[in-house]
């Protein structure tokens, strides 16, 4: 049980800090109305992928192991890609640029639709966080509940703090910013090459 809090908590941090949409949609929006009509933005992740959780699932269940061996390899791939995007970005990033504030009105409906419409959770689900539901569910019922408990807890509360962040202290939240990124990309680098490996000792296995 520990394990899957641990994947589920380092894994909703390197997701909530890595740029995408749904971030520069919060961050637009923090710097041009404040934290607090921002805020509930930050639960934009837990309600959208209520019907993005079910659809994996559903799909995940059909499918044979082998397909489940073949998922955990892409899986590993696709978190090797994140971390190499991830330091790019790191290295790259401009603490002194501004985000554009023009990303629509802030609601959480709005960020409700920018995640649904972010490729991010569909590949997240079926490649990473489905495949290890399953198998922490079939092992025992409170793996599978503590993985998901601590991935929208620690996501939800690292978009809380960088609504927060940048609202409260817009010359230190890039730089806070650029730190964490680069942790994540450390943190996507280690567990995509354990998935690759642990997807590659299991095919050999079997």
């Amino acid at each position: 049980m520990f394990s899957y809090l641990i994947f589920g908590v380092t894994y909703a941090f390197a997701a909530a800090v890595q740029p995408g949409p749904l971030q520069t949609y919060i961050i637009s929006q923090t710097l041009k109305n404040g934290w607090r009509s921002t805020l509930p933005a930050a639960f934009a992740p837990l309600i959208s992928d209520i019907p993005i959780l079910g659809l994996v699932l559903f799909l995940l269940n059909t499918m044979p192991d082998s397909f489940i061996l073949l998922l955990r390899i892409g899986g590993g791939l696709f978190l090797v890609f994140l971390a190499i995007k991830a330091f790019k970005s790191w290295q790259e990033f401009d603490v002194d640029k501004t985000v554009s504030t023009e990303s629509g009105q802030q609601t959480l409906f709005n960020a409700i639709l920018v995640n649904l419409l972010n490729p991010n959770p569909y590949l997240g689900w079926s490649l990473i966080m489905g495949p290890l539901f399953l198998k922490g569910w079939r092992l025992s019922q409170i793996n599978g509940i503590v993985l998901v408990a601590s991935f929208y807890l620690t996501m939800i509360l690292t978009l809380a703090g960088t609504i927060i962040l940048f609202g409260f202290a817009r010359k230190l939240g890039p730089q806070v910013s650029k730190i964490l990124i680069g942790l994540s990309s450390i943190v996507l680098l280690i567990f995509g090459s354990y998935q690759l490996w642990l997807g590659i000792i299991l095919s050999t296995i079997s």
